[in-house]
Formats: C-alpha cells, sequence, structure tokens
C-alpha cells in the first residue's frame, strides 16, 4: 500500500514539474520579430534560444528546455571565398587576323606650302604654227598750216590764226581756233616758221594749254628774217597747243602777203604712248 501511494505521488510530481518547464519556457520565448538586436551587441549576454511546441497535457514533454550557460547552436558553414586569377589579356597575343575592309576616304587636309623650285626640264619638242594675230595698230597724227596775211597785234594776248591748210590729218588741228587737239597721247614734234616786219618787234610763245612752253622773239630791225623755232612735248588726250602773240611797249607784227607763204606752223606724232 505505501509503495503504490509513493509511486503515484512521483509521477505525480513529474507532471507537475513538466508542465511547469513548459509554461515557463513558453512565457519567457521572446517572438523573433520582436527582439531587441541591441542586446546581441552587448558583451557578456546570452540567450535562451527555444522551439515553439503547442502545450500538452502528456507526460512526454515535446520542447527541449536550454540553459543559459549552454553553447549557441551551431551556425551555417561560412562560403570561402575563392579569388578568381585576373588575367591581363593585353599581353595575350593571338593569331594574326585576316585583312580588313577598306574604309571611307576621310576628309581633306589643308593645303600645305610651296615647296622648292625644281630643275629645269628638258627641252620639249616644237609646237604647231598658230594661227595668224590681229595686225598691230599703227598711230598716226599730224599737220602743217601757214598763213598768208600780215597781223599786228592788237591785244596783250592774241592767237595766231592760220588761213591754210596744208596737211591736217584726221582733222586734228582746228582751223578756226588755230589749236591743235591731241586725240592720240604720245610724244610729238612742232615747229613753227614767221617773218618779221621791219622796224617791228616778233614776239610770239608756243603754248601747251595754258602754258607759256618757248618763245620766238626777234628785235626791231631795218631788215626782214625769217626766224624759226622748233620743240618736242608729251602729250596726254585733249591737251592743245597753239601759237600767241604777245603785245609789249613796242609794236608787234608778223609780215606776209596773198602772193606766198611766210609763216607755218608743223606738227606730227613721233612715238604713241600706247606702244610703249
Amino acid at each position: 500500500m505505501s509503495v503504490r501511494y509513493g509511486s503515484h505521488v512521483l509521477i505525480g510530481a513529474c507532471f507537475v514539474l513538466s508542465l511547469t518547464q513548459t509554461i515557463l519556457c513558453v512565457s519567457t520565448k521572446i517572438p523573433k520579430e520582436e527582439e531587441d538586436t541591441t542586446d546581441q551587441d552587448r558583451p557578456g549576454t546570452h540567450r535562451l534560444y527555444f522551439t515553439q511546441t503547442p502545450i500538452t497535457t502528456s507526460a512526454t514533454p515535446t520542447s527541449e528546455c536550454v540553459r543559459c550557460c549552454d553553447p549557441p547552436p551551431a551556425s551555417p558553414p561560412y562560403v570561402m571565398y575563392q579569388p578568381i586569377p585576373q588575367v591581363n589579356i593585353t599581353i595575350l597575343k593571338g593569331e594574326k587576323g585576316g585583312t580588313g575592309q577598306r574604309g571611307s576616304n576621310g576628309k581633306s587636309g589643308k593645303a600645305g606650302g610651296l615647296g622648292p623650285r625644281g630643275p629645269v626640264g628638258l627641252k620639249g619638242s616644237k609646237g604647231d604654227i598658230g594661227e595668224p594675230g590681229n595686225s598691230c595698230k599703227s598711230y598716226y597724227s599730224a599737220f602743217s598750216v601757214g598763213r598768208k596775211k600780215s597781223l599786228h597785234s592788237i591785244d596783250y594776248y592774241q592767237p595766231l590764226i592760220f588761213d591754210t591748210e596744208l596737211v591736217n590729218l584726221y582733222g586734228h588741228f582746228n582751223m578756226f581756233s588755230g589749236k591743235f587737239f591731241c586725240y592720240v597721247a604720245g610724244i610729238y614734234f612742232f615747229n613753227l616758221n614767221v617773218h618779221t616786219w621791219n622796224q617791228k618787234e616778233t614776239y610770239l610763245h608756243v603754248m601747251k594749254n595754258e602754258e607759256e612752253v618757248v618763245i620766238l622773239y626777234a628785235q626791231p630791225s631795218d631788215r626782214s628774217i625769217m626766224q624759226s623755232q622748233s620743240l618736242m612735248l608729251e602729250l596726254e588726250e585733249q591737251d592743245q597747243v597753239w601759237v600767241r602773240l604777245f603785245k609789249g611797249e613796242r609794236e608787234n607784227a608778223v609780215f606776209s602777203d596773198d602772193f606766198d607763204t611766210y609763216v607755218t606752223f608743223n606738227g606730227y606724232l613721233i612715238k604713241a604712248k600706247a606702244e610703249t
């Protein structure tokens, strides 16, 4: 009787102890999502790990109690890093490849500087005869005029007018004004011849436009003489050459008559400016 009673007491005590441990484990377990992660870094801190097991009235406990002094469960094995050797492919020389396709032409570069003069080449062969060219243009201008009437100066400046036309090529000498007009620029030769009057002064100028170029002069004398003056002038187009009488203190005159020509004025082109 005492032995049976003692066995019942022992079984009841084990059941109570198992129930107490189960309740203790369930009440002290912290859910995983609510764990304070700050204690993990705190030194000397130990945690208890439990396996959640539903409470049952079975006599054999299904949960396993872990003490705080027990070592933590083994962590999964670490993955060892294995370094992969790096190969510098630039130092590896492969086989020679085939010829590639021809690329497009690049842009034209800037023009280079002038190179040195090359050597003289060999003499070439004689060429064919060319077509005849235009004939050279010839330039002419000439005149020769005279006066058959005597003239006494009545003004200080009086042009000498001529009444006889000997040569007047292309009409360059104007008989009404007594002036030669230059139509072909170049070098000209001029000549003036007069007959003086007895006891009278002869005083004339060869004029270029309004400029006195040369003088023809004879003093009063008992005899009349032939007096001459010659010169060359370079003229441009529209220049004028003429003869002017000048009246001084004494009477100025040139002699002539209706039968002979005593006064002449001549001029002609020596070389045209266009031919130089």
